[in-house]
């Protein structure tokens, strides 16, 4: 039986919650996206309603939405398709996951010969998420942040390694959005102060947090590359501040780099 002929008809009757009536667009919404995903052609919009069991002026008010997000488009009078945004989309989910297949053995074998947390973050808007982490109960260290955890780019050293890359006029709207609030004694709040530790991590190839994101916490942090020289990730060192060594340097860049080689980065030219 096809996944459309097993769609009930949504409940028309308006809602005066706002939680309710927001919940029920989405509802909608996922309902035609998920139609329009099992057809390789355009769509009609009478179609569409019959297949969600949606009012002809229901569907067609949420697929202008959708076409404005470029989540559907429109192809033709009242036919449509999926849109390109989802595309889009579907290339982040898949480079992260694909950096995190690549990173994986790697990051285990790092944490074997250091015995602390090792972690895998992306950059997403003004912060960073952690996709991947190894660690065990001998790294002394409680994990705080989990899988799916989020923190500021400015008191992470993954995220001031993506601050490093950034062009200048980015790294100043970053300042003046978040106004670089800090968590700690140790978080950099000045933009004077900022600027330093990118030239530095521009220099050295490599990002520190020392206690700015957590007091009791240190991190080291290398970038990960892709075949086309963009940063896709940063992999961290993080430890309890007394036994953080710089002797791990070393071994944290020789695993970044290898792991972008498993992703196709040649190195820089």
């Amino acid at each position: 039986m096809s996944r459309t002929s097993t769609l009930r008809p949504m409940p028309l009757t308006p809602s005066f919650n706002g939680s309710s009536i927001t919940i029920q667009v989405l509802e909608r919404a996922m309902m035609l996206l998920d139609v329009l995903a099992k057809h390789s052609e355009p769509i009609a919009l009478k179609n569409l309603a019959a297949a969600t069991g949606l009012h002809t002026s229901t569907t067609h008010r949420i697929l202008n939405d959708l076409v404005v997000g470029r989540y559907v488009e429109r192809v033709d009078s009242g036919m449509y398709q999926l849109g390109m945004r989802l595309l889009e989309l579907g290339s982040l989910v898949k480079g992260r996951l694909n950096v995190r297949e690549a990173a994986h053995d790697y990051m285990r074998e790092l944490h074997r010969i250091t015995g602390q947390t090792i972690n895998l973050s992306v950059q997403q808007g003004d912060e960073i998420i952690y996709v991947e982490r190894s660690w065990s109960e001998r790294s002394g260290m409680q994990v705080v942040r989990a899988i799916g955890g989020r923190a500021p780019l400015h008191l992470t050293s993954t995220g001031k390694l993506f601050l490093s890359v950034s062009d200048p006029r980015q790294i100043k709207a970053y300042i003046m959005r978040t106004g670089l609030a800090g968590t700690t004694r140790n978080s950099i709040t000045q933009a004077d102060q900022l600027e330093r530790d990118l030239a530095l991590i521009r220099r050295h190839g490599y990002a520190r947090d020392n206690e700015e994101l957590e007091l009791g916490v240190r991190c080291i942090a290398a970038g990960v590359y892709d075949d086309t020289g963009k940063m896709q990730a940063g992999l961290s060192i993080s430890a309890p501040a007394e036994r953080m060594r710089d002797e791990w340097i070393a071994l944290l860049l020789d695993t970044a780099s290898k792991i972008s080689a498993a992703l196709g980065y040649e190195g820089k030219a």
